[in-house]
């Protein structure tokens, strides 16, 4: 009943489209269920089987090229749509947690971007990626929408996933909003996602008068999330803490080094932050094997590329590590190492990510 009179809150604003529905105007029961998985239900009677293709460890440069995939082919297009959250309103990232640096700027609003492919149809419940620091890379997602949804290959063909793309809080690194959020070991970003971000989608105003029966799968197999440097970070921690809600993770020049705030809760049982998933602690290994499938990437000259191991912030050993972690602990797992090339170098987007979409995606049956 509480989430029914939530519902309905958003439901009128969203017709009435003259005032944002805030987070705190919400009965807590509902802001706290937002487009929660309903436990076990999806997970009993789902199952698909990807195959081994396309696994393992691979390596490419030092030349590239653009993936024609990810070009605009004249194929028809989706429906972008862009609206703002402002920080206060949330009830999980409110810009104002005692570990962040004053001299660190907070956004006051954040920025969410989506992306609605001209092959879905209204009334499906979607599938969904989840992109960090949007709009980073939005263009490339979309063209590879436009052009492998209707592909003529069912070996390369796309489910039609509505892309979200989220800003981040501000700033970065240690004391920052954006590196409390992405680089935090716990499941306090992908509650804040499932929570607050995919109910605001959803209610939207522009969004439902284009899309009057939009819905989101609650199948965790058809919600994937991806992001670059921290952003990669964030993507690996939503779906190792929270499984039930994140499943298919991509992570480029992912940040698996000692990022995480000093003075952070976490640093109790977590001392050397995202360090702790391939050493440490090797939370990969020494973990029961959670249901994911997992893509990570490194480039040759990534960040802290000649540290030594004392510093915990090498990323290429950080990365190759986790890929052996993955590989030992027997996780359907693909890792690219790009030669001559740099921390989220677009280069390697404009050649990978479309294979890596299709990689991510196999073996995904729809709702």
């Amino acid at each position: 009943m509480k989430f029914l009179t939530a519902f309905a809150l958003l439901l009128s604003a969203a017709f009435l489209g003259t005032r944002h529905v805030s987070m705190s105007e919400l009965p807590a029961a509902a802001a706290s269920e937002g487009q929660g998985i309903k436990a076990g239900v999806e997970d009993e009677k789902y199952a698909e089987n990807p195959g081994k293709e396309g696994d393992g460890d691979h390596t490419i440069g030092p030349d590239f090229r653009v993936d024609p995939d990810l070009t605009d082919k004249g194929n028809p297009k989706g429906r972008n749509f862009k609206f703002a959250m402002r920080l206060k309103d949330s009830r999980i990232f409110r810009g104002d947690d005692s570990t962040l640096d004053p001299k660190k700027s907070v956004r006051k609003e954040r920025k969410i971007f989506v992306y609605v492919p001209a092959a879905y149809k209204d009334g499906t419940r979607a599938p969904i990626l989840v992109t960090h620091d949007g709009p980073s890379r939005l263009d490339l997602v979309r063209k590879a929408l436009d052009n492998l949804t209707i592909s003529g290959d069912p070996g390369r063909r796309l489910p039609a996933f509505i892309v979200i793309a989220v800003q981040n809080g501000g700033d970065d690194s240690k004391g920052s909003e954006r590196g409390l959020e992405y680089d935090t070991l716990s499941d306090r970003f992908a509650r804040f996602i499932n929570d607050e971000v995919l109910p605001a989608v959803l209610n939207n105003a522009e969004i439902k008068a284009a899309y009057p029966k939009i819905a989101f799968t609650d199948n965790p197999w058809g919600r994937a999330t991806m992001g670059c440097s921290s952003g990669g970070a964030a993507a690996l921690t939503m779906g190792w803490f929270r499984p039930d809600l994140f499943r298919r993770l991509i992570t480029y020049s992912g940040t698996f080094v000692d990022q995480q705030d000093d003075d952070a809760p976490e640093e109790a049982k977590y001392p050397l932050g995202a360090w702790e998933y391939h050493s440490g602690k090797k939370l990969i290994q020494n973990s029961e094997k959670k249901p994911l499938r997992i893509f990570t990437h490194v480039s040759e000259n990534d960040n802290g590329s000649g540290d030594p191991e004392g510093t915990y912030h090498n990323w290429v050993m950080a990365n190759r590590r986790t890929a052996a972690a993955l590989k030992a602990r027997g996780y359907n797992y693909r890792y690219v190492f790009s030669r001559a090339s740099r921390h989220c170098d677009r280069r390697v987007f404009e050649q990978t990510l479309a294979d890596t979409l299709v990689w991510m995606w196999r073996g995904y049956e729809a709702d």
